[in-house]
């Protein structure tokens, strides 16, 4: 469809991006609180015990704090170490919606599959704002890939290679992982009929490689839960943590029950889905639409030339997690190597069979998506962060120009809605990991509070606070949790700094306690961004302040 040339060389861009995006600051909440339970895991040599601050982490399995500890083993503290088995994770996964594609359909199929994939919104992010969605996504797709050739090939090693990933994606987010491989691979054995599959000794195999791989993790949960039973955990004594992992913890997120409710709006997902999957969600949209209609029509009869992996995986899949108490967006990342193959697939077919007016209504649409990252590529180096350097100007036009000439180009109007649709995704996300994120984070106060720290050269071990509130960043860069002292004990040490909020230093003013060095830092939630934040003209009104005191 395209040259190898062209695909290739967008694919080192997308790759850059993601480098670059490797060197930004770590986010509070979930990305710093992360890489801090992984860095206690190096530092104590404990890698069995999952700590949330003070207390016991019952939620998400081992695997991904392991992955993170072992990076920093290897490369040291830093968070560009932090996000590399994401982005390893991440381009398993594009290698492995590559050769799902390409199985389920051909070649040409599966290389777009991988590139949509590796430009899909939610994924470009989930390898800065790393969570356990890109270990889980990129093992969960290699799974199901491994599981499709052994059914269509009786390959022993295929299916060891499954139960394995299943195991490492199981240790990484627990059920919601064989969910989503199970219902794909069910759906792919009820359309093709080969359900002798199931009923073979390489199954066994597979069953016990899969028990191998979630032993340590098992092992893990008996060691810090089951053994003692009198631990209080979310207000309970005698949690199993092999018993929670197995059955509790998805039935939790379905009913809010322990993590609590945030929503119950069944469309979440589908709102959700109109961004996430951006610059390929109307190609998605009709993708699907198209699809059903196609197997309505055939009345889910197997025809070789369809496969109905992906679309069930998709139907099936949604429609549960649709039902849950508690939804955050990255919830749908794992059904995004699905989405992708479901596009190119669709997208091929409109090339094959020249349907050139569906094609021009796509293109027009990417165009006007382009354009929207146009403005919002403008306004955010113009505007909500204006370029402080020269250079930046250069390379922004620069970038913009490029793009603008293949806008003009005479081509293909598939190669196009290609081509133009991955500059998007490259324009948004270089723009946002070089400049925006950066920019960013210097209102997120732990982050530039520690920088504060190493430039006057105050001991980390000398910096308290005086509540239980999170502070993640400041625990990471500081490269040490920050102890919490109770205000009647401050009077017994010497040469402390307290890291406080307004209301905190006001409390440490009625107890008689004063300090005579104070730094201030800007302070704002930066993953819940507002307007007004945005708006230079109103950021001020939106800003708290957090203090580093030096006590008497």
């Amino acid at each position: 469809m395209i040259s190898q040339t062209r695909y290739w060389f967008l694919l080192t861009l997308v790759v850059l991006v993601y480098i670059a995006g490797m060197f930004v600051t770590l986010f509070e909440n979930d990305s710093a609180q992360f890489a801090v339970m992984a860095m206690r895991m190096v530092q104590e040599n404990d890698f069995f015990t999952l700590i949330k601050g003070t207390e016991e982490y019952l939620d998400k399995p081992h695997m991904h704090y392991w992955l993170a500890a072992l990076s920093f083993k290897i490369f040291g503290i830093h968070d560009w170490a932090y996000r590399i088995p994401a982005i390893l994770a991440t381009l398993l996964g594009a290698y492995s919606c590559y050769g799902l594609g390409k199985l389920l359909y051909n070649k040409d199929i599966g290389k777009f599959s991988a590139l949509i994939f590796m430009t899909a919104q939610t994924i470009v992010l989930s390898t800065i704002d790393v969570r356990t969605d890109a270990v889980l996504t990129g093992f969960t797709i290699f799974t199901i890939w491994q599981l499709a050739l052994y059914i269509e090939r009786n390959t022993i090693q295929n299916i060891m290679l499954g139960g394995l990933g299943a195991g490492i994606a199981f240790s990484t987010k627990g059920q919601i992982a064989l969910a989503v491989i199970g219902v794909s691979i069910l759906c792919h054995l009820a359309y093709t009929r080969k359900w002798n599959r199931l009923f073979n000794w390489r199954v066994l195999v597979a069953l016990v490689i899969f028990g191998m791989s979630i032993a340590p993790m098992l092992y893990a949960y008996y060691l810090q839960f089951d053994l003692h039973p009198e631990k209080i955990i979310r207000g309970q004594s005698n949690r199993s943590g092999i018993f929670f992992i197995f059955w509790e913890q998805s039935f939790e997120r379905l009913s809010g029950e322990g993590v609590g409710k945030n929503s119950n709006d069944f469309f979440f997902f589908f709102h959700t889905f109109l961004w996430v999957f951006l610059p390929w969600t109307v190609l998605a949209l009709i993708a699907y639409w198209r699809r059903a209609k196609a197997f309505w029509k055939m009345r889910f009869e197997y025809r070789p030339q369809f496969e109905f992996l992906t679309f069930g995986g998709i139907t099936i899949l949604f429609f549960l997690i649709s039902f849950a108490q508690f939804k955050l967006p990255h919830y749908i990342n794992i059904l995004i190597p699905l989405y992708s193959i479901l596009s190119a697939s669709y997208l091929h077919s409109l090339y094959k069979h020249s349907k050139g007016a569906i094609i021009k209504g796509l293109l027009g649409v990417q165009y006007f998506i382009l354009s929207l990252v146009f403005i919002f590529t403008l306004l955010v180096c113009f505007h909500v962060f204006k370029f402080e350097k020269i250079h930046c100007y250069f390379i922004l036009l620069a970038l913009l120009g490029v793009i603008t000439y293949f806008c003009l180009k005479r081509e293909a109007y598939y190669i196009r809605i290609i081509t133009l649709s991955v500059y998007s995704s490259l324009l948004l996300n270089g723009v946002m990991n070089t400049h925006f994120y950066p920019s960013l984070l210097k209102y997120q106060a732990g982050s530039t509070m520690s920088e504060k720290i190493a430039e006057q050269k105050i001991p980390v071990d000398n910096v308290f606070k005086i509540s239980k509130r999170f502070t993640w960043a400041l625990d990471f860069y500081n490269k040490k949790p920050v102890a919490i002292v109770p205000v009647a004990e401050l009077m017994d040490k010497k040469d402390v700094w307290i890291y406080a909020n307004d209301t905190e230093l006001e409390e440490l003013s009625k107890s008689g306690i004063h300090w005579h060095d104070q730094i201030t830092v800007d302070q704002f939630r930066i993953t819940r961004l507002q307007i007004k934040f945005l708006n230079p003209l109103t950021r001020q009104k939106k800003l708290n302040k957090m203090h580093l005191v030096r006590l008497d």
